[in-house]
C-alpha cells in the first residue's frame, strides 16, 4: 500500500468537491500532472466551468511513480519544441502558479551517454538539431564527461552530450500547484471519482456517468495516463496504444556528488540525485510485456545494481531505501497523442511513452488551445490520432 504523507493527503483532500456539478463545460479524465495541466489552462482561458475527475487521490498513478526529469535532449524537432516549451514552463512554475511551496525545479541538467557507435552518430545528429533550435547542449569527449560528473567511469563510453538546462522536479508539488491554481480559477476537483461511462449521441459527447453521478458535457478530455485506452473505448474508439510497466529504485540521501541525470539509452537506464540527497534510477526492460501490473521485481533490483554499478562506482555503497513501478503509456513512435478525435467533443491527450510529466506544462496549453478552437502555438500535426492511418510516424530515437 503507497503510504501518502499527511501534509499531502490534507492537500488533496482540500483540493476535492463532494457535490458533483449536474453539468460542466468540459471534463478532464484523469488527476495526474497532465490532467491538472489542461484544466488549469482551461481555467485560465475561461473556457467556463471544468469538472476534473480522478478514481483516486491526485498524482496516485504515472505521476507519482514517475522519475520527474526534464529533458530537451530529443532525436526528432517536434519533441525538442515541446521540451522548449516545457522547461521554460518549469523555470518560472512557482510565480505563475503563486505555489506557496516549492516545486522543487533542479537543472542540474543531463548527461547522455553513448556506448555503442550507432548511438553515438544518432547523438551527434540530435545535437545538430537541438543547437539549431537554441538548446544549449554540447557534444563531449568521456574526459570532459567525467569533468562534470567526477565519479563516473569512462568505461566504454565513446562520447557525451550534456544540456546544463535540463533537470528534475517534485512531481507532486507540480500536480498540486496546478491543482490549487485551477481551483483558484474555479476549477471543480474530485478526487476518488471514477468515470464508469462516456455519454454519446450521434457521434457526439453529451455527458460523463460516475460512481457518484452523471455530469452533462459536450466535452471530455482524455487524460487517463496508461488507462486512456480503457476510456477511449468508452466512445468506442481504439487507439494504438498500451501501458508497460517500468520500475525504479531509491536509495539512502547522502551528500551531493551528482549534479545532472545521467542516462543512457543502448543501456536503457537514467540516474540522479534528488535536492535532500537520495539517488533515484531506473531501467527499461525489452521483454516486458503490456500490462497493468505495477508489482516490483528483484530481477530488476539486480540488474539495475549491477549497471548503475558499472557507471557510477560510489553508488555500490549505498543502501536501497525502497523500489516500486509505474506505468507506461506507449504508443508506435514514443510519441503522444494530442487532439481531436471522430467523435466530437472528445480530446485525447495520452501515449506520452514515458515522458509525461516533462511535456505536461506544453500540453496543457496546447489542448487548451485546441478546445478553445485557436491555433496551436506549437504546430502539432504529426501527434494527431490520424498519423498512424496515415502511416505518417516519425519514430523518437531517444529513449530509455
Amino acid at each position: 500500500m503507497k503510504v501518502i504523507p499527511m501534509t499531502w493527503a490534507k492537500a488533496v483532500s482540500s483540493c476535492s468537491l463532494d457535490n458533483l456539478p449536474k453539468t460542466a463545460d468540459a471534463v478532464v479524465i484523469g488527476g495526474g500532472v497532465i490532467g491538472t495541466s489542461i484544466a488549469y489552462h482551461l481555467a485560465k482561458k475561461g473556457f467556463g466551468r471544468i469538472a476534473l475527475l480522478e478514481r483516486s487521490y491526485l498524482a496516485s498513478g504515472s505521476t507519482g511513480r514517475c522519475g520527474a526529469g526534464v529533458r530537451q535532449q530529443w532525436g526528432t524537432r517536434l519533441n525538442c519544441l515541446l521540451s522548449i516549451d516545457s522547461v521554460r514552463a518549469f523555470e518560472r512554475m512557482d510565480d505563475e502558479l503563486n505555489y506557496s511551496r516549492s516545486i522543487e525545479f533542479k537543472q542540474g541538467g543531463y548527461l547522455l551517454l553513448a556506448y555503442t557507435r550507432r548511438e553515438a552518430d544518432q547523438f551527434k545528429k540530435n545535437v545538430l538539431l537541438q543547437q539549431e533550435l537554441g538548446i544549449p547542449v554540447s557534444l563531449l569527449t568521456p574526459l570532459e564527461a567525467r569533468e562534470i560528473v567526477p565519479i563516473l567511469s569512462t568505461d566504454g563510453v565513446l562520447l557525451a552530450t550534456f544540456c546544463p538546462t535540463d533537470g528534475h522536479a517534485n512531481p507532486f508539488h507540480v500536480t498540486y500547484a496546478y491543482a490549487s491554481a485551477g481551483k483558484r480559477l474555479g476549477v471543480d476537483l474530485h478526487t476518488f471519482t471514477e468515470a464508469h461511462e462516456i455519454l454519446t449521441e450521434s457521434g457526439k459527447i453529451t455527458g460523463v456517468k460516475t460512481n457518484k453521478g452523471t455530469i452533462s458535457t459536450n466535452t471530455v478530455i482524455n487524460a487517463a495516463g496508461p488507462y486512456s485506452g480503457v476510456v477511449a473505448q468508452m466512445v468506442g474508439l481504439d487507439i494504438p496504444f498500451y501501458p508497460e510497466r517500468h520500475q525504479i529504485l531509491v536509495t539512502e540521501p547522502v551528500d551531493p556528488v551528482l549534479g545532472p541525470m545521467v542516462m543512457s539509452f543502448s543501456r536503457r537506464f537514467y540516474c540522479q540525485q534528488t535536492p535532500h540527497g537520495s539517488f533515484i534510477m531506473g531501467m527499461g526492460d525489452p521483454k516486458e510485456k503490456p500490462g497493468f501490473s505495477i508489482s516490483g521485481t528483484w530481477e530488476f533490483l539486480v540488474e539495475m545494481a549491477t549497471e548503475i554499478t558499472k557507471v557510477l562506482p560510489p553508488v555500490g555503497n549505498l543502501s536501497v531505501v525502497r523500489q516500486w513501478a509505474g506505468l507506461y503509456d506507449m504508443t508506435p513512435d514514443a510519441h503522444p497523442i494530442l487532439g481531436p478525435t471522430p467523435c466530437e467533443g472528445f480530446y485525447l491527450a495520452c501515449g506520452f511513452s514515458g515522458h509525461g510529466f516533462m511535456l505536461a506544462p506544453v500540453t496543457g496549453k496546447l489542448i487548451s488551445e485546441i478546445v478553445c478552437d485557436e491555433e496551436p502555438s506549437i504546430d502539432i500535426h504529426g501527434l494527431d490520432l490520424g498519423r498512424f492511418e496515415r502511416g505518417e510516424l516519425v519514430i523518437e530515437p531517444s529513449v530509455v
